[in-house]
């Protein structure tokens, strides 16, 4: 029995394989239920191959926000360049599968929920390993022991900060953060984003669920600034700071902030850990080795991890120390070589196919 703490995108994903290799699986979410919305992901490269092994290709391009490409526009709405996604054979920065992670997130809890157990409104609240497995309590009350405890709970990872520490020992800052909101598609966009720069800040909307509405970023240059990432009142006082006077339709998306059925807000970091596990209890996704949005391969990265984890604790046989170790042998470079996109230091392109995925 393995529980995995996350129901975003690695977790479920996970969850998809390890029942695939026959074990039993317990997904536990804080959140009551599949949280919707949220920013476009991309699925480049081998996560497009690793879609169609899993059998959802379709259903991926069917939930898919179907983005044509993007212009970059002046403050007069003049169109300064575009883009599409066949421009860099559908791995480039519009890449050709992009999805929304709570519409993705959908199309891997259907996949699973007929066969897994998922706990939703609920959260670990303390991690014990013994010798019969580790020792799980909830915030329900209930207590639970596990073969095996899998955190894919994303940056700000709660199974990370019990076993490991602290997180301001292994995220690491990149100097910008991101917001992410839906609004009613007031431009009438049709399957074409646009987005508009300024000096250190850059704001965009595009089409989504079939032109009915859009999806805003803003983005700006910062050093890391103190807050509460469970506060969402302060993030979008940040966010309503960070706009003041900006041109082009800003203006007008930001007064919609509390509008919006959902609202994002974070710093675009990197996780870095000499390690992804320690006995019986290991990570994945973001939680393990997050490279931030600017990478444009964090979705990659996970799904793909998943596929190696279940993989190798399978290939284990019941030895769950060595699946742990054989997976990060697998996926380290690769993640440090996604690593470095953040800074220009390698080309999304090579990257995105820069790992064969193995035969489990």
């Amino acid at each position: 029995m393995i529980l995995i703490s996350g129901a975003s995108i690695a977790g479920p994903t996970l969850a998809f394989w390890l029942r695939r290799f026959g074990f039993a699986v317990t997904v536990v979410e804080k959140s009551p239920a599949l949280r919707p919305g949220g920013q476009a992901v991309d699925l480049r490269g081998v996560a497009r191959t690793l879609a169609v092994r899993m059998g959802l290709d379709d259903q991926i391009r069917n939930a898919a926000t179907n983005t044509l490409g993007f212009s970059i526009v002046d403050a007069d709405r003049n169109e300064l360049s575009s883009m599409r996604p066949e421009d860099h054979g559908g791995d480039g920065q519009i890449a050709e599968i992009e999805i929304l992670r709570g519409d993705l997130s959908r199309v891997l809890y259907d996949a699973t929920s007929g066969d897994v157990e998922y706990l939703f409104g609920d959260r670990i609240t303390r991690l014990s390993e013994q010798a019969e497995g580790v020792v799980v309590d909830f915030a329900s009350g209930a207590q639970r022991t596990f073969d095996l405890v899998i955190g894919a709970d994303g940056l700000h990872s709660a199974v990370r900060a019990q076993i490991f520490g602290a997180e301001t020992d292994f995220v690491h800052h990149l100097g910008t953060y991101l917001a992410f909101w839906t609004v009613p598609n007031h431009l009438g966009l049709q399957d074409w984003a646009l987005a508009y720069n300024e000096a250190d800040r850059s704001a965009g909307i595009r089409p989504v669920h079939g032109n009915t509405e859009a999806i805003v970023y803003f983005s700006f240059q910062s050093d890391a600034i103190e807050y509460d990432y469970r506060d969402v009142e302060q993030q979008k006082q940040f966010v309503r700071e960070h706009t003041a006077g900006m041109g082009w339709e800003v203006a007008r998306l930001v007064a919609q902030l509390d509008d919006s059925p959902d609202f994002y807000f974070d710093s675009c970091s990197q996780v870095k850990l000499d390690s992804w596990s320690r006995g019986r209890i290991g990570l994945l996704g973001d939680a393990a080795f997050c490279p931030s949005p600017l990478t444009g391969q964090g979705t990659g990265l996970a799904m793909v991890g998943a596929y190696v984890l279940a993989g190798e604790l399978a290939a284990a046989d019941g030895n769950y120390a060595a699946g742990l170790a054989n997976y990060e042998a697998r996926m380290r470079d690769w993640v440090l070589r996604t690593h470095e996109l953040a800074d220009g230091g390698e080309n999304i392109v090579a990257v995105a196919n820069g790992f064969e995925l193995p035969e489990y």
